[in-house]
This record gives C-alpha cells, sequence and structure tokens, in this order.
C-alpha cells in the first residue's frame, strides 16, 4: 500500500457544470461527502475519518447495539468516537464532557441519562480526511482526523474545571462483543495505554482479537481515573477488568480555559502496545502535533487516489455521487498489518511480513465482488488490486486456505463459494503478477478441489457443499442452498480459465467441465433454476420468489428469479436455454415491477431474508447487481442503457439514504463508478481475454489515468457527445477512431490507451449491437460444439489410469526385455 501512495499523482480536475458559465478548478476530494448515506446503515458506513483501507476508523456513534449500529443521521445526538468500524469489530471510543460525571453512554432517545451529547447537523462537518461536530451539552467543538493507523482529534473546551476525556471499552457495535480481559494504564500524565481482549458475537464468534491502543494529550492532565461496572475508582495509576464481561473505562480531567484546545493522538494494533506506540509515533510525530497539516496529509492522499479518474460534463450532484461512491470502495476495508509489517495470524500469532511495505487485510466476504470492486480495482488501481492477492496468499500461508472474507485476518464462515478466487484470476488475467503466481494456482485449486471444514485456528474454511457437488454435479436440497451449485460452477469457470492460461490442459478441462453444471439446477418445465433432490427430483410447489436462505434450502439472499441469471462466465447458454424472446421479456419485466421499489427490498419494509427474496431486481443486495448489463447478450443493448441510468438515477441518491439497502464496504459504490463511466464486467473480468461491456455513461468525457506499473497505455479517455439525463441511448460508437458496432471491446485496448467515442440520444438505436454476433463472449459463444463435447466428456480420473496403465505395460515390458 504504500507502493501505492507513491505511485499516486497529484491530478486536478477542470469541472465545468451544467448551468454554469464559469470552470471552477476543484479536486475530486472536494466532493466526496461522507454523510451521504448514513441512515439506517452499515456499521462500516461511517461519516468520520479513515485513510484509504485505513486500521483506524474513527467516527462518531450513536445507537444502540445490534444490526446496522453505528451513526445514524436521524439521531441528533453523539455517543462517543470509536476508532474501529471494521465488519464485526469495533471498540475504544473517546468522549469528551464537561460537568457531572457519566460512564455510560445513555439511550438513543434520552441522553441525559449518559455522556452522550446533543448535536445539530447544522454545525457538524463531513470531509474525507476530517470530521467535525458541536456538542452541545458540554459546549465542547470535537475534530477528527487519523493516520492509517493513527487518530487525531482535536477538542475545544469551555472555561471549565470539570473538563475530561472518557475512554470507554465496552461501547455498542453492530456485532457487539465480549471484553475476556482489558487493561488501560497511566504511564505519565499525558500518555495513557491499554488493551482490551475481545471476542465478536452475532455470529461471528470466530473472530478473537486484543485490540491494543496508546493515547498521548498535548496538555498535562490533572488525574487519572476509571471505573468498572458501576464502579468508579478515582485518582489511580491502572483499571484492570479479569474475568467477566462488564463494563469497564478510564477518564482524565483538566482545567481548561474558553477556547483552549486538547489534542488526542491514540495509535492502535492487534499486535501489543509496543507495537501500538510504534504505529503512533512513526505515522504522527512527523506532524508534530498539527492537526490542520494531518487533515491535509489525508485529503491529499485521498485527492491523489480519486483524481486517476477524471470527469467533465453533467451536475454538480453527479460529481458528488461519483467521488463518494469511489470513496467508499476505498475507505470500508481495512490494512490490519502495522507499520513494521507485523501482524497477528489466525493462530493468535505474531507474524512478520517479509516486505515491511506489504499489507495484510481484512474485510467482510468478496461475495459477489466481481460485479463491482474486482473491476474497479484492476482497472484504476492495480497495485490496490496486486496488494490484495498478496494479502490472500500471506493468509494461505499461514492457515492453509484462502479466505472468503479475513475478518481482522481470521477464517470467516461468511457468506458462500470462495469469491476471492475470480479476483485474483482477474488480476492475473490483466497482467496483475508481481506475486508468486504458481502459489496462487495452488491456493485457488485447493479451495475448489478440498471440502470445507472448521480450521483449528477458528471460523470454517472452503466450499461447505463441495463434496455433494462433485458427487452430484449439484448442491442437491438436502444438502444446502441450490445458488450454492451456481455460485460454484462460476469460481470452477475462473480456475479453468487460470488454468488454460497457464497451460494446464487437464485442470482446464476439469474445471471447465465443472463450470457447466449451472445447467444441472435448471428446471426446463418452469425455465428457472430450482431446487433439485439427490434422487434428481424437482421440488414441488415452484415459485420465482421467496425460499431465501442463509444455509438450508433455498437461495442465498435471493430467489429463482434472481439465480436463474447467475451465470456470469456463460449468459450465452442460459440465452439457449430460455430463448431471446424469454430472456428479455422476463428482464424487461423484472425491472418494471422493481421499478416503483427503487430496485430495493427495503423500500417494501422487509429487511432480512423475507424481503431479500421479494422482488425481482434486488439491486440493494448482491446476487442478481449484473441485471441490468444482461440485455447487452441478447441483441438489446438499448435496454441495459435504459435500466442501468434508471439504477443510477432511482436507486443511487445523493443524500443520506444514498444506498437503500446494504453499501456492502464499497461494492454499491464501485458498481457505480464503473457504470457513470460506461463499463461492466459480466464475467468479472476473469477471461482469458478480458473484456468491457458498454453501458450508459453519464459524463461527457472520463479519463482515466492508467498507471504504467502495469498498464502501457498512459490514458484512456471515453467521451459521450450529446449525453444528458435524457440522452441516454447510444447511437454510434468508435474505438480509436474506427467503428465500433457491438456493445464492448476488449482489456488490451483499454489499457492500451485511446478512446471510445459514443453518439448519445433520446431514443433508443435497436440496431446498434443487436446482432448475434455482436453480444460480449461468453463460454458457450467461445467454445465450438466439438470443443464442448469433448470437455464434457473428459474424465481426469481416467486419463490418470490410462497413463497409469500405460506406464505399467511399458515397466513390464522393459523388465522382461531386460530379463
Amino acid at each position: 500500500m504504500k507502493k501505492l501512495l507513491i505511485l499516486f499523482s497529484i491530478l486536478m480536475v477542470s469541472v465545468n457544470f451544467s448551468g454554469q458559465s464559469m470552470k471552477q478548478i476543484l479536486q475530486p476530494v472536494d466532493y466526496v461527502d461522507p454523510l451521504m448515506g448514513t441512515t439506517f446503515s452499515r456499521w462500516m458506513l461511517f461519516p468520520g475519518v479513515a485513510m484509504p483501507f485505513g486500521m483506524v476508523k474513527l467516527s462518531p456513534d450513536n445507537q444502540r447495539k445490534g444490526w446496522k449500529a453505528g451513526y445514524e443521521y436521524k439521531i441528533h445526538n453523539i455517543a462517543g468516537f470509536s476508532h474501529l468500524h471494521s465488519w464485526t469489530m469495533g471498540g475504544l471510543l473517546t468522549m469528551p464532557t464537561t460537568g457531572p460525571l457519566m460512564i455510560v453512554p445513555g439511550p438513543e432517545d434520552n441522553p441525559d441519562l449518559g455522556y452522550r451529547s446533543r448535536i445539530s447537523h447544522s454545525n457538524e462537518t463531513a470531509q474525507a480526511g476530517y470530521y467535525q461536530v458541536y456538542l452541545e451539552d458540554y459546549k465542547i467543538n470535537a475534530e477528527l482526523t487519523s493516520t492509517t493507523r493513527a487518530g487525531f482529534q482535536r477538542y475545544t473546551f469551555p472555561k471549565s474545571n470539570s473538563a475530561r476525556v472518557l475512554i470507554d471499552l465496552k461501547i455498542p457495535t453492530e456485532y457487539n462483543y465480549e471484553i475476556f480481559e482489558a487493561k488501560i494504564t497511566k504511564v505519565s500524565d499525558t500518555v495513557i495505554e491499554g488493551y482490551s481482549v475481545q471476542q465478536s458475537l452475532r455470529g461471528a464468534n470466530y473472530n478473537e482479537f486484543t485490540l491494543h491502543f496508546v493515547m498521548r494529550f498535548n496538555k498535562p492532565f490533572t488525574t487519572f481515573n476509571g471505573w468498572m461496572r458501576e464502579d468508579i475508582i478515582e485518582n489511580v495509576d491502572e483499571i484492570y477488568l479479569i474475568f467477566g464481561d462488564d463494563d469497564i473505562g478510564a477518564f482524565v480531567t483538566f482545567d481548561t480555559e474558553a477556547g483552549e484546545q486538547i489534542l488526542v493522538q491514540s495509535g492502535i494494533s492487534l499486535v501489543s502496545i509496543d507495537q501500538a506506540r510504534l504505529n503512533l509515533r512513526t505515522e504522527l510525530d512527523p506532524f508534530n502535533w498539527d492537526f490542520d497539516a494531518v487533515v491535509a496529509n489525508s485529503q491529499e492522499t485521498w485527492n491523489q487516489l480519486l483524481g486517476s479518474i477524471q470527469i467533465e460534463g453533467g451536475e454538480k450532484t453527479d460529481y458528488k455521487k461519483f467521488y463518494t461512491n469511489m470513496y467508499r470502495a476505498y475507505a470500508s476495508r481495512t490494512i490490519w498489518s502495522d507499520v513494521n509489517g507485523k501482524y497477528v495470524d489466525m493462530y493468535e500469532k505474531v507474524q512478520q511480513l517479509k516486505d515491511s511495505g506489504d499489507v495484510v487485510y481484512g474485510g467482510d466476504a468478496f461475495w459477489n465482488t466481481f460485479w463491482n470492486l474486482n473491476q474497479l480495482w484492476t482497472l484504476q488501481h492495480p497495485e490496490v488490486a496486486n496488494s490484495w492477492v498478496k494479502s490472500l496468499l500471506e493468509i494461505y500461508d499461514k492457515g492453509g486456505w484462502l479466505p472468503k472474507g479475513p475478518t481482522g485476518i481470521e477464517y470467516s464462515s461468511i457468506m458462500v463459494a470462495s469469491h476471492e478466487i475470480p479476483l485474483m484470476v482477474s488480476a492475473y488475467q490483466k497482467g496483475i503478477r508481481n506475486y508468486d503466481v504458481n502459489k496462487a494456482y495452488t491456493a485457488m485449486r485447493h479451495n475448489q478441489m478440498e471440502q470445507g471444514k472448521p480450521h483449528p485456528g477458528g471460523g470454517l474454511v472452503g466450499n461447505r457443499n463441495l463434496e455433494s457437488y462433485l458427487k452430484y454435479g449439484y448442491v442437491p436440497t438436502e444438502d444446502g442452498p441450490t445458488s450454492n451449485t451456481l455460485e460454484y460452477a462460476y469460481d470452477d469457470w475462473t480456475v479453468g480459465q487460470m488454468a488454460k492460461a497457464l497451460g494446464n490442459e487437464s485442470d482446464y478441462k476439469t474445471f471447465t467441465k465443472r463450470a457447466f453444471n449451472y445447467k444441472n439446477v435448471f428446471n426446463k418445465a418452469e425455465g428457472y433454476v430450482w431446487m433439485k433432490n439427490a434422487d434428481g427430483t424437482w421440488e414441488p410447489d415452484f415459485s420465482p420468489y421467496g425460499h431465501s436462505v442463509f444455509l438450508g434450502a433455498g437461495f442465498v439472499e435471493g430467489n429463482a428469479w434472481q439465480y436463474t441469471w447467475f451465470v456470469p462466465h456463460d449468459q450465452q447458454g442460459l440465452l439457449n436455454q430460455l430463448g431471446r424472446e424469454t430472456y428479455i421479456s422476463r428482464l424487461e419485466e423484472g425491472f418494471e415491477k422493481s421499478l416503483p421499489h427503487r430496485f430495493n427490498s427495503e423500500n417494501l419494509d422487509e429487511n432480512g431474508l423475507v424481503g431479500v427474496g421479494i422482488l425481482p431486481i434486488n439491486h440493494g443486495n448482491q446476487p442478481n447487481m449484473e441485471a441490468a448489463y444482461l440485455f447487452n447478450y441478447a441483441g438489446a443493448p438499448w435496454l441495459t442503457q435504459k435500466w442501468v441510468r434508471e439504477i443510477m438515477y432511482g436507486f443511487y441518491g445523493d443524500s443520506i439514504d444514498a444506498w437503500p439497502g446494504d453499501e456492502d464496504q464499497g461494492q454499491m459504490g464501485a458498481w457505480y463508478v464503473m457504470s457513470a463511466m460506461g463499463l461492466f464486467e459480466m464475467d468479472g473480468g476473469a477471461s482469458l481475454n478480458p473484456i468491457y461491456e458498454i453501458g450508459s455513461p453519464i459524463f461527457e468525457k472520463v479519463t482515466i489515468q492508467l498507471d504504467s506499473n502495469y498498464y502501457p497505455g498512459g490514458t484512456f479517455v471515453i467521451e459521450a457527445k450529446d449525453v444528458s439525463r435524457e440522452n441516454k441511448y447510444i447511437q454510434s460508437a468508435k474505438l480509436n477512431g474506427k467503428k465500433l458496432s457491438k456493445p464492448w471491446f476488449y482489456h488490451s485496448e483499454l489499457v492500451g490507451g485511446g478512446k471510445l467515442e459514443l453518439k448519445m440520444g433520446s431514443k433508443p438505436n435497436k440496431k446498434w449491437g443487436s446482432n448475434p454476433e455482436d453480444a460480449p463472449p461468453s463460454m458457450s459463444s467461445l467454445l465450438s460444439k466439438a470443443e464442448i463435447d469433448t470437455i464434457m466428456a473428459y474424465d481426469k480420473f481416467a486419463e490418470d489410469m490410462a497413463a497409469w496403465n500405460k506406464a505399467m505395460k511399458a515397466y513390464y515390458y522393459h523388465k522382461k526385455e531386460n530379463f
């Protein structure tokens, strides 16, 4: 990641908004609004501060514990500012106060019962790298900024002889957690340190970690105090909790003058207190207590990252949405290794990266990131994708398996399939290969060949239903979700493509044969995928909706309607099954039905398993984020253009409800960024020769600055002439000056540099890209019937036995001759 930041060049953006007569020189970071989407949002979508993939995500909290806890814009008070906002992980909250001492946050609807304070959004500011809010009950102005592993807060106090800063280790979070042991120690009258041994809850109890911290103040505090349970302990040097999941915290006191600023710096680490101190000193000492300089550093870093894609034309809200969605794609997941490359593995052992410039990441699962994050990372910042692959291989080295979602560098059992594999394959196919390629292939092959199981370091690894999938060619209803067949088949295809690239013909045939397994759960009588029993019979009472599950019989967070389209690698094969007319009409009907609900089940007041199975198009969840781009495969790209725009303007907002569902750690954001540029990858970019499908860009001009360490072309420009809210349909296209009659082109053509020119209009051109040969390639269109027959007849076991018999015959022949 350090290498990545060095590579970024500082970029300025020339912006010409519609309706404005003057050009303004503005920076991408200026358009980021961290308050977007902060109503009914997840723990990981926070309005506070973080660096790209920052370990410290310092942000206000104001909700009770439970699902979608964290910050709720509609609650007009704040309980404090906590340092962790990563998936399943939270802790270490600070809160400046004055007046009577309170040691609990109190309820949302009655802030007077705790230390929380009322706020007004008119006196709240949220920017990339900077957050500010005025705490009305205490007359304190609180400001936050951060580096990657350290937080920096500036509190402006009133005149008070009861000024204090609270440090609370037991706070409400989305997953909640137990504390097994905790200690807070006074080191001096300006420094405290401590740790909290925690285990996440709500199904994430595989995630055990110790949060270590060092906190220093610019002014000596007058007393160090604390609490355990309900007991307040004053004028001590240590607060220590053991053998009990109880409340524990500390507070330091000051006498302040009006307008006096108390500065607080905090470093954290999962390794040790010494490592937390090292992180703090390494990242903040160079700034010498200059809060504004740290803000400037954070914002410059973000501007460098965001500014590698420049946009022109469009409305101001389009810029805000574009760069805020991009910000979320890089803000939500987490670096868990320290400045010197130390980290804690899944066995709770301290490890050291060979190259301290590398990092180890954590986050939620890669469930369907091939339709969003993978595409953006590999295109915009291939060093990020390379860094992620190296991180996954580091975890594989220590634990023997690739992780679905490395939760604080733990194996998790979250979601299904092994969709970290498509990220790795896409990176390789695009020439992003600064890692051990053979190890990468061995690791992904292992995940697809070995039955998943509990891991001795905690959590589950591999694929839960792989054994039955290999036995039957599908996951029977008795064993697990029908949708896992489709998920596994796609991952098989990606491994097959990697094998093909490496010249491993046997594995290529084996995994490509398995990639056709999606057909085994396609019920031709119903025209949908459906639940199939081990004896080959279909479950009765078919319905395209409902049957949404996590682990049992049915469809993971979706329904039969949505999962019928879940064939990222072989839309031609699905088209052959359905027929073009049914393929198009069913999609259109699904979009029309979902349009009044903003393509999101939560707008039906249904949040949970019931909700995600109600609508055809539920863009607020992963299983059918590809839906609008499916029309490209059926000779109707104008319908892709229509419905992509409907989602961009109907689902995605620019206010507190910007993502009416689950933004999911940058997944919704990355989809928007790619679509706003007019690009998408149905197969996740994992094919031997990756392609981009064309949608409907919203900007007059997009300039992508290509990373010269990976891509040779310098820049790639997308121009959409006459584009507007109404002019969403492509009339004609050119690629590098030559006529383009199909709605796709190769990744190699993009990274080689050049220009895609689109002529836009208000009425669809139903001839452009409509011929069968114009459709984007997929498995069944790339393979001839003879090739498919050969692959489907391939038997690796029979081939190995034939080779063994041949070898044995040769052995006995030579033995006889020699005798």
